[in-house]
């Protein structure tokens, strides 16, 4: 018998966590904040790369009956944990007029379709070159500071 990748066990793990722990969390939670690639980005690579397919059909027709931006024709990993969290869906940082979203109280998507862990200056130094974006972790990361700095600042 084949033994399972293990990346599909550490996937397997992850979901039984989240689902174990959503049973016990409900009310716990008010907003996610959401880091990822294409597994999580509920459309924020639609204001920065426009061009890209993922926002005409079939993407999004199943569940939102239009293209949302996601790599989906449906709901993605982060959709379904909100739900099961019995909250929202979380919106992109970056809003239908490129608009970066600062208000962090009902949840923000960093998420890129395509963003990598490592910046794209050590990934093209090794050869590596995404033609897709150029977000990173980092990146991402650095968004979630202007966020909060925002919010402090109360700007």
């Amino acid at each position: 018998m084949a033994r399972p990748s293990s990346s599909f066990t550490l996937f397997f793990i992850i979901l039984q966590l989240l689902w174990t722990c959503s049973l016990y969390a409900n009310g716990c939670y008010t907003s996610i904040i959401g880091f990822g690639d294409s597994l999580f980005d509920t459309g924020n690579l639609k204001q920065l790369n426009p061009q890209l397919g993922f926002f005409y059909p079939p993407y999004g027709e199943t569940f939102f009956h239009k293209p949302t931006g996601r790599a989906s024709n449906g709901r993605l990993i982060i959709d379904f944990i909100a739900e099961s969290l019995k909250l929202p869906f979380v919106p992109p940082f970056f809003d239908d007029n490129g608009s970066q979203k600062m208000e962090l109280g009902q949840g923000v998507n960093y998420a890129v379709i395509g963003a990598t862990a490592l910046d794209s200056s050590i990934l093209e130094a090794i050869g590596v070159h995404n033609k897709l974006t150029n977000v990173s972790s980092r990146v991402q990361l650095e968004w979630f500071k202007q966020s909060i700095c925002a919010n402090v600042s109360g700007k």
